[in-house]
Parts: structure tokens; sequence; C-alpha cells
């Protein structure tokens, strides 16, 4: 039993190994583009907007976090919201309308000709988070998303400005990469706007 388990630990260790020597000198245009994206989005004012479903809720709070208050150094806070953390406004949004319309109608409410929008789905077809890019291509808002797999609906949506898509069939090890890109994208961010360390 115990090295039944030691093989499942090794197996996960070395699929995650593999998948990020696959992404070597693929992500890395996508990624650059995106980071340029969100710098001049703050450096304008804006502000970035995350959305997604499960972990990809829980990878849209983890951003968010990082850029609100610090990734690795000691910086002004930047403008961003997770659309994913007010129960109040989702339940009643899901009561009154459909889950469907979580992400759309607060992007709406929230999202300004020269924000960002992250939308975040390991599947690419998240329909509320499709939904929101659809949203923000009426606003005018740019939009990145993190994808999985084929990149589904959110890679191929006209809305969609930069997709950096994880292809693979793992949920979870798409998920281990798409927080491994949003740790890139803070980096980048930090560098181009503040420099060396603080």
């Amino acid at each position: 039993m115990k090295n039944d388990m030691k093989a499942i630990i090794n197996q996960t260790l070395l699929d995650g190994i593999q998948l990020r020597q696959q992404c070597l000198d693929v992500l890395d245009e996508d990624l650059l583009k995106a980071a340029d994206i969100m710098v001049s989005c703050l450096q304008g004012g804006g502000k970035i907007l995350a959305c997604g479903n499960g972990g990809s809720a829980s990878d849209a709070q983890h951003f968010v976090a990082e850029l609100v208050n610090r990734f690795e150094m000691n910086r002004p806070a930047l403008a961003a919201v997770a659309m994913v953390n007010d129960a109040s406004v989702i339940t009643s949004i899901s009561n009154d309308f459909s889950f469907d319309a979580i992400y759309a109608r607060q992007t709406e409410a929230l999202g300004r000709e020269g924000d960002v929008l992250l939308g975040i789905s390991t599947s690419g077809e998240s329909v509320n988070v499709v939904n929101a890019v659809t949203q923000a291509e009426k606003i005018g808002m740019q939009v990145i998303t993190l994808t999985g797999r084929e990149g589904g609906k959110l890679a191929s949506h006209s809305g969609t400005t930069v997709n950096i898509n994880i292809n693979h069939a793992s949920t979870a090890r798409v998920q281990e990469m798409h927080i491994t890109c949003l740790h890139i994208l803070c980096s980048i961010v930090d560098a181009t706007m503040f420099g060396a360390n603080q």
C-alpha cells in the first residue's frame, strides 16, 4: 500500500515536470502580451476583474490578492477585484436571473472601457465566464483567458484578446500551470511597473 501511494506521488510530480517542460518557449508570447495589457490598464488607472469556478475561482482570488496586497516586493496596491467573493451578489443574480449571469452582471456593473477581464476555466467552456467575456467585449474591455485542453469557447471567443492555453487533459495539471502562469504575470507586472525588488 505504501509503495502504491509513493507511486502516486512520484507520477504526479513527474507529470507536472513534463508539462512544464512542454510549456517552455510555448507560453512566452502570450504571457508577455497578457502582462503588457495588464500593465497598460493599471498604469492608465484601470482595474482587473477576475472570475472562474471552483479551483479557478480560487485562482482568481489568489491572483487578485497578489495585486491588491503584494507579490514578492512591497509596492503600491494595484486595482483588482475577484468577482467570486460576494455571496449576496452571486446568489441574488443566480436567483433572479441564472448562475450563467453571475459574472456578466458584475462585469456590466464594475467594468469600464480600458479595464481588463481575466477569465479562468480549465475546460474553456464555463458558460458564466463566456458570458462575462461577451459583456466585457460590449464595454470595450481587454480580455485575458486562461484555459485548458483545446481552449474551448473562451479561446475562440471574439472578445478574447489573449488566450493562455494549457493543452493537457488533466484538470489538476492544468490548474497547477494556471497558478504558475498567474505568478509569472505578477512578477512581470511588478518588474515592469516598479523595477527591482523594494
